[in-house]
């Protein structure tokens, strides 16, 4: 395929989750598509791999819950259109301390988008999760309906093979370089390590942890995307208690608002195991990690599993970590844009999705994919994800409550 003839509508650089989604949509929209990946498909270098992710529509972003409700909506199709599973349901239950400011504007965004929600003092949370939740003096939950968890490389595969069956081209072992316009046809011409050129009328770069350096390497233009390596860490259920935390047996996914936020999900891929981790990690270069875990979030995670779990949970040491990586950018919002400069509007450029964006996936693939061929995304406003943003102010949006994501 190298220096071919072939001029394709769309090139998706980049096949993580994203990149993935971005080419379903694509060509089922019957654009001749081309998806590359630097490294093999569904490597483990980057952010959209493993076996779960939290889907959630509790966000102190009022912005956020309907993309969340409407990616829930499209993963639901594309799993049917697919024939197995990568979404599981359960609830979602947020607590933290009653005056923490994200928690409240929770509870806020919950109202302005009509999510049933229920506000629980402790005694009401340990008889809703039969006592497994033990809550400190001052805190509260929130429970809603809209939760589950999600299986990533599993959905990523899921959306590589339709994109496959809608007539795209998938390559990997593919690392480009740059990007051009070509300024004779106005076609994107996209160089590859190894010589290849491929060619498109429209380019969606989806780079994950790369996104800041390819940008940077096309267009001149940095984005503040600063790369994370987190640890997603796993540990025992204690004997007796193994069922309790299951899906089935009605346990949520969660999160702890505070200093550190944490976050975990139900036993389900590993049986006897909860998956609890720190929403955070070390600064890095996507290609430069230590792959251990950050040991004083180890025992900040020890202290708070003992805190909530009690004897339920081991919170001796953790069983299984994994290594994955953020993008965070200073607001700890996305970035969903045209590139501008000399590609105008022929080139989309969507990344930062700063730990909590795989599960909207679905959605931003849509976006993208409306974005190249209409030049208009529909239902979503992304005036919070333009890049002109930073240059208005270097931290991005404005929040009036905590940081949520810990970064060393």
């Amino acid at each position: 395929m190298e220096n071919s003839s072939t001029v394709f509508d769309v090139i998706v650089v980049g096949a993580g989750v994203m990149g993935s989604s971005t080419a379903y949509q694509t060509a089922k929209r019957g654009l001749k598509t081309l998806l590359l990946e630097q490294f093999d498909f569904l490597h483990h270098r980057g952010s959209s791999h493993g076996e779960s992710r939290t889907i959630r529509a509790t966000y102190p972003e009022d912005y956020y819950p309907p993309m969340v409700i409407e990616s829930s909506r499209l993963w639901e199709e594309a799993q049917a259109e697919i024939g197995y599973k990568v979404y599981f349901k359960t609830t979602q239950f947020d607590m933290g301390p009653s005056d923490n400011k994200s928690l409240q504007a929770v509870v806020s965004s919950c109202r302005k988008n009509s999510i049933p929600f229920r506000v629980l003092q402790g005694d009401e949370v340990f008889k809703e999760y039969s006592g497994l939740f033990q809550l400190p003096e001052g805190w509260i939950g929130v429970a809603t309906q809209d939760g589950g968890v999600l299986k990533p490389t599993k959905a990523v595969a899921m959306f590589q093979t339709l994109a496959l069956r809608h007539g795209a081209v998938l390559r990997d072992g593919t690392e480009v370089v740059n990007i051009e316009k070509d300024k004779e046809n106005g076609e994107i011409v996209v160089c590859a390590r190894e010589g290849g050129h491929f060619r498109s009328r429209k380019c969606v770069i989806t780079a994950g942890s790369w996104t800041k350096s390819l940008v940077g390497k096309v267009r001149g233009l940095i984005l503040p995307i600063q790369p994370l390596e987190t640890s997603v860490i796993y540990w025992k259920i204690n004997p007796g208690h193994e069922d309790k935390f299951t899906i089935e047996n009605g346990f949520p996914t969660f999160a702890s608002y505070g200093d550190p936020y944490i976050y975990g999900t139900p036993a389900l891929e590993f049986p006897g195991l909860i998956k609890i981790p720190v929403h955070g990690g070390r600064a890095c270069e996507p290609n430069e990690r230590t792959w251990a875990p950050d040991q004083e979030t180890v025992e900040t995670l020890r202290e708070w599993i003992k805190g909530r779990f009690g004897e339920a949970v081991d919170s001796d040491k953790p069983v299984q970590t994994q290594s994955c990586m953020y993008s965070m950018t200073p607001d700890g919002d996305f970035v969903i844009d045209f590139l501008g400069g000399e590609f105008g509007e022929d080139a989309v450029v969507a990344g930062g999705f700063s730990g909590h964006g795989f599960k909207m996936a679905p959605v931003v693939g849509r976006i993208a994919a409306e974005m190249v061929a209409t030049g208009v995304a529909g239902g979503v406003d992304l005036t919070c994800f333009r890049i002109a943003r930073f240059e208005e102010n270097f931290r991005g949006n404005f929040k009036d409550f905590e940081d949520q994501v810990r970064s060393r």
